[in-house]
C-alpha cells in the first residue's frame, strides 16, 4: 500500500517536473524573420565582445561543480555511494555521449542539424534541473 502510495507520488513529480522543463519562451513580438520569410530559424544577432583587462582588484569563481539538487539527485548519490565516483562518471559519459549521438540523429532526420547545438544544451540544462549531474 505505501510502496503504491510512494510510486504515485514519485510520478506526479516526475510529471510536473518534465512539464516544467519543456517551458516555452515568450513569443516574438515581431512577425517573421529579418526578410519577413519564416521565424523557424531564429535570425543572428551580433554583439560586440568587450574585453574586460583582468585586475588583481577583480575576483573571480573559478572551477567548482554548483548543480542543482533535483529528484533524482539522491539516486544519483546512492550511485555514486554504490559505484564509486570513477565508475559513475564513466557509465555518466557514456550516457551523455549516446544522448548527445540521438539528439545528433533526430535532427539529422528532421532536417534541422543547425539546432543540435541548442538541443545538447537544454538537455544539459533540464538534467541539471532533474538533479542528473550532482
Amino acid at each position: 500500500m505505501i510502496g503504491r502510495i510512494f510510486l504515485s507520488v514519485f510520478a506526479m513529480v516526475l510529471a510536473a517536473a518534465s512539464v516544467q522543463s519543456f517551458a516555452v519562451a515568450p513569443a516574438r513580438t515581431s512577425f517573421g524573420a529579418v526578410n519577413g520569410g519564416s521565424s523557424f530559424a531564429q535570425s543572428t544577432r551580433l554583439t560586440p565582445i568587450v574585453a574586460v583587462p583582468s585586475n588583481s582588484n577583480n575576483l573571480q569563481m573559478m572551477g567548482g561543480k554548483m548543480s542543482k539538487f533535483g529528484i533524482f539527485s539522491p539516486a544519483v548519490y546512492a550511485a555514486k555511494f554504490a559505484l564509486g565516483e570513477k565508475k559513475l562518471n564513466s557509465i555518466r559519459g557514456k550516457a551523455i555521449s549516446l544522448h548527445s549521438q540521438y539528439i545528433g540523429d533526430f535532427c539529422e532526420w528532421a532536417g534541422a542539424y543547425h539546432l543540435r547545438t541548442r538541443l545538447i544544451k537544454k538537455a544539459k540544462t533540464n538534467g541539471d534541473t532533474l538533479g542528473f549531474l550532482v
